[in-house]
């Protein structure tokens, strides 16, 4: 009789645990938004500053910032990452990879892209900033610094923590920072399979193949978060990026998410467009521009106003800038939604030394985009 008792009490346990967890699917609710790529003008939100777990949405960032390293030359793709007893010993999804072991960075890279490793997301903040826990820090502090102000990482991963949060908004500027500072490295999003040490592996992102013109970036999932997506698509020279999270279903995230994205190509914008800029080589001596003093670098987004300049100050006065002397200060109000955010520029240049000055920065680690500006209020043109 006792041993019926503990099977009956196991099965109304789990019963318990699976109707907890069919409620909570039930009422869970979805965020999204779709802005255009180019000008990051919104063109349609729900629930978009609604705090979220990200999921493998965080990898993203990690991403982010080993792209910066490469680009600022601490890290090569061919170099050799040590493999700690505690990224091995990270949760599934994960590659494999054993302690004492060591793994390229090219290769931690598709792993965070294709598969999703959780264990190759620590091999690379442990290698990077000594520790998972400083390299969340870091991944917080560049958050912020790219005006995702409702973001706090806490692991590089993505794995469940009640702290990590983010919003779609949040996760849009991060898709948008990722394709314009490092375009070099975004056609790896577009990869649909990659091999490691003889065991091929395939992307979760299956819009790749259904959607026309979508090439990345990055599906995420917990219990807690849903199915979660950042995607980016291009059409006739026209790109949008779209967020949605919470969904109780991959089927019902991507049905989401492409209706996002054609809705946003679809639209005509309200905006002057522009065609995409190829940057110049800045191996090479520039000596020509027809754009003299039209164009600017924005270098932060801010709450209000005052936070705004003293950034732009600092900016302009503490770090050795290519022209940094010609530039002027401007502080532009926007509308995000609700709330007016406060574009830092240091503007007044001509397109070569926008272009010099703001890769200046970003080698300082410093967020940065190349603007054109029409007039004191309007951004033209959105660059690397």
């Amino acid at each position: 009789m006792k041993k019926i008792g503990r099977i009956l009490f196991g099965l109304l346990y789990f019963w318990a645990i699976f109707a907890f967890a069919e409620n909570a699917c039930a009422k869970r609710t979805t965020s999204s938004i779709v802005i255009d790529a180019l000008s990051g003008e919104v063109i349609s939100q729900y629930n978009a500053d609604e705090l979220r777990y990200p999921a493998s949405l965080t990898k993203l960032m990690t991403l982010y910032l080993t792209f910066n390293a490469l680009e600022r030359g601490d890290i090569e793709l061919d170099d050799e990452l040590k493999v700690s007893r505690f990224a091995a010993n990270r949760e599934p999804s994960k590659l494999g990879v054993r302690a004492g072991e060591t793994i390229k960075v090219k290769d931690a890279i598709m792993a965070l892209i294709i598969k999703s490793a959780n264990d190759c997301a620590t091999v690379l903040a442990e290698n990077l900033s000594g520790s998972e826990a400083e390299f969340a820090k870091l991944m917080t502090q560049t958050a912020h610094d790219l005006g995702m102000k409702n973001t706090t990482f806490k692991n590089a991963s993505g794995l469940p923590n009640r702290q990590q949060k983010t919003t779609a908004r949040d996760m849009a500027i991060l898709g948008s920072a990722v394709y314009h500072h490092f375009p070099e490295y975004y056609d790896l999003f577009s990869t649909p399979k990659f091999t490691y040490k003889g065991r091929t592996y395939y992307t979760h992102n299956h819009l790749l193949k259904k959607f026309k013109g979508a090439d990345g970036m990055k599906t995420g999932y917990t219990s807690a978060a849903g199915y979660n997506i950042v995607t980016s698509a291009e059409r006739d020279g026209r790109r949008v990026i779209a967020v949605t999270m919470g969904h109780n279903s991959i089927k019902s995230r991507d049905l989401k998410v492409a209706q996002l994205m054609n809705k946003g190509l679809k639209e005509q914008p309200t905006h002057r467009m522009y065609a995409k800029l190829e940057l110049p080589s800045f191996s090479e001596d520039i000596t020509s521009d027809s754009s003299n003093g039209t164009w600017g670098i924005q270098i932060g987004a801010f709450s209000n106003y005052i936070k705004a300049r003293n950034y732009a100050l600092n900016v302009q006065s503490e770090i050795h800038l290519p022209y940094a002397q010609k530039t002027e200060i401007n502080v532009e109000p926007t509308s995000k939604g609700s709330a007016i955010v406060y574009r830092a520029q240091l503007v007044g240049l001509a397109k070569n030394e926008a272009d010099k000055t703001c890769y200046s920065l970003k080698k300082a680690n410093k967020s940065c985009i190349v603007v054109e500006v029409n007039d004191s209020q309007h951004i033209a043109m959105v660059n690397k």
